[in-house]
């Protein structure tokens, strides 16, 4: 399996979404829709005010926070960070104990499996092994499914379907762990990097104003880009090829960092 060069914001993005320090406080009452709150043990009067914004309340669907909490109520949130100098809390975090610790003992890098419960174009909802009964914790994005070209997710899943993947991240806010299961795989870019300057054939599977995307392999796709197509220049290449088309091409260049594949024209 080749190890890809880290993304510098997702990963700060993980690092923000991190489960935060959990804060014991007093409810002191409602600003609008948001609560502000005592930290400390004994919520007097002089503790620092923490805020807990409206959509940090709770899982639940509430009108106004006040359906959730009454004014000198010792509640448990978790610290996401300082607004304008002020603490911000998130309540829903910590709304249900026994699943914050499953989400908590979840770690970036672990692997973990689960079963297929929902698949959507958006992604695929996975029943993770050791959540709470009664909830679906485990999200696939789409571009984490498989190194394949696919069009709709469930060309690489079915509900019902065992699988195993690496945690991106666990979010206590969410309630949701994000993996992956190209993580598991091996780039097929890796194998294929030494086929730069090869003549090989192809087919087109997208058109695009700029050029089109020509598949050379289960996992590889490069772009041929419109100022490299015989026949140019024209106003699109749809002009000169088809989706489905055969076409050879010239391997111009095999970007593992970026995962990308630069073709020319194959008597170019």
């Amino acid at each position: 399996m080749s190890e890809s060069v880290p993304d510098p914001r997702l990963q700060s993005l993980i690092n923000k979404l991190r489960p935060g320090p959990l804060r014991r406080m007093t409810v002191a009452g409602f600003d609008g829709a948001d609560v502000l709150v005592l930290l400390g043990e004994s919520g007097e009067e002089g503790s620092e005010v923490g805020r807990i914004p409206q959509d940090e309340v709770s899982i639940r669907r509430a009108d106004h926070p006040s359906e959730v909490f009454t004014v000198g109520q010792r509640i448990e949130a978790e610290q996401i960070g300082r607004w304008r100098g002020q603490l911000n809390l998130s309540a829903r975090a910590c709304e249900n104990p026994e699943l914050r610790a499953f989400l908590v003992a979840i770690q970036p890098g672990q692997i973990v499996s689960g079963t297929v419960s929902g698949v959507h174009n958006f992604g695929v909802f996975v029943h993770l092994d050791g959540e709470p009964q009664g909830l679906c914790t485990g999200f696939i994005r789409v571009p984490d499914l498989t190194w394949d070209w696919i069009t709709h997710p469930s060309e690489a899943t079915e509900v019902g379907q065992r699988i195993t993947g690496e945690v991106i991240m666990s979010e206590t806010r969410s309630a949701q762990v994000t993996i992956s299961l190209k993580a598991l795989l091996e780039d097929p870019l890796v194998r294929f990097a030494d086929q730069t300057g090869h003549v090989l054939n192809g087919t087109v599977t997208k058109i695009v104003p700029f050029g089109v995307f020509v598949r050379l392999g289960p996992g590889i796709e490069g772009l041929l880009h419109v100022s490299e197509m015989t026949g140019s220049p024209v106003e699109s290449p749809a002009q000169l090829v088809s989706e489905g088309d055969q076409i050879t091409v010239r391997v111009a260049e095999v970007d593992l960092q970026r995962h990308r594949v630069r073709l020319r024209a194959h008597d170019s």
